[in-house]
């Protein structure tokens, strides 16, 4: 690990709650590997006191800053200005400070996207069904349709706050993209089934999965997955998740967890701040070669 001094650049985390995160162990050992004086911090920060440490990342000079929930649409109007996928996407993760003019950019989908293309997965034309609307959901959507997914379903629950996030999210790709997006109510089951019938991948970008709901999965019968539908699971902990055991009893061959996705948001973001491609190779073995 390179030795802090006087002249290191800070990068930031904002989030409640956020010890359990990986990035900054990502982020500085990616600093070490390529020399760079950088140093990355996780602050506890709510939206409470979002606007004072918005400010701090001016005052300080600080780089940027990752932002996780509950902050990424709480600052929103604290930002000078915002890249066209956060724009469509009401969220922000990640924020560039040039000369203390802040910019706002979603990196989620992006590395999500990217985590396909790693495997070797192009969705262009290709049909997506998405549970989700939230901070992971409504991200991926957006950039699942500016990247060229022909049709996108979005299922959710009709009265949950993101059911109308999930009507919107449809409505923005349908005016603004050249996807055709629609919104499926998760009490459809019916309806639901049919969609993953003739879908490419099937995403899950809820909590489900994860502590406390770790035990259960949106899909239960494993005769809704055929073999050919690729399935990703945008939880990473557990490293296998309910959704995944499901898929695999089922014999669907390609079956995904949420680590690549997590390593290449945080590979475009050390991008943005750094101008430099992060090792992606070298960090994703120091960080999941080891158990959950």
């Amino acid at each position: 690990m390179e030795r802090i001094d006087g002249h290191t650049i800070l990068i930031g985390l904002l989030a409640t709650p956020i010890r359990h995160s990986m990035s900054p162990t990502m982020h500085n050992n990616a600093f070490a590997m390529l020399g760079l004086n950088y140093a990355y911090l996780a602050f506890e920060v709510g939206q409470k006191e979002l606007p004072s440490a918005v400010q701090a990342i001016r005052t300080l000079e600080m780089r940027g800053a990752n932002i996780s929930m509950p902050n990424k649409q709480a600052i929103l109007p604290l930002l000078d200005d915002l890249a066209p996928a956060a724009k469509l996407a009401g969220a922000v993760n990640t924020v560039v400070n040039d000369h203390g003019k802040l910019t706002g950019y979603t990196t989620d989908g992006i590395g999500f996207m990217q985590a396909l293309a790693a495997e070797n997965i192009d969705l262009r034309g290709e049909k997506m069904v998405l549970a989700g609307a939230g901070g992971a959901g409504t991200p991926i959507a957006i950039q699942a349709a500016l990247d060229g997914v022909k049709e996108i379903v979005i299922v959710n629950r009709a009265t949950d706050p993101q059911g109308s996030q999930a009507q919107k999210n449809v409505k923005i790709i349908n005016e603004q993209t050249n996807a055709h997006a629609r919104f499926v109510p998760l009490a459809d089951q019916a309806q639901f089934k049919a969609e993953l019938a003739d879908a490419t991948i099937y995403c899950d970008a809820t909590g489900v999965g994860m502590k406390p709901l770790a035990d259960q999965s949106l899909i239960t019968d494993p005769s809704w997955l055929r073999e050919d539908l690729i399935v990703y699971d945008t939880v990473y902990a557990p490293r296998t998740t309910k959704l995944m055991t499901i898929a695999q009893a089922a014999g669907v061959r390609h079956v995904f967890n949420g680590l690549g996705m997590m390593l290449y948001q945080g590979a475009e973001a050390f991008q943005l701040w750094t101008g430099q491609a992060m090792p992606v190779q070298a960090i994703a073995d120091l960080l999941f070669n080891g158990k959950d």
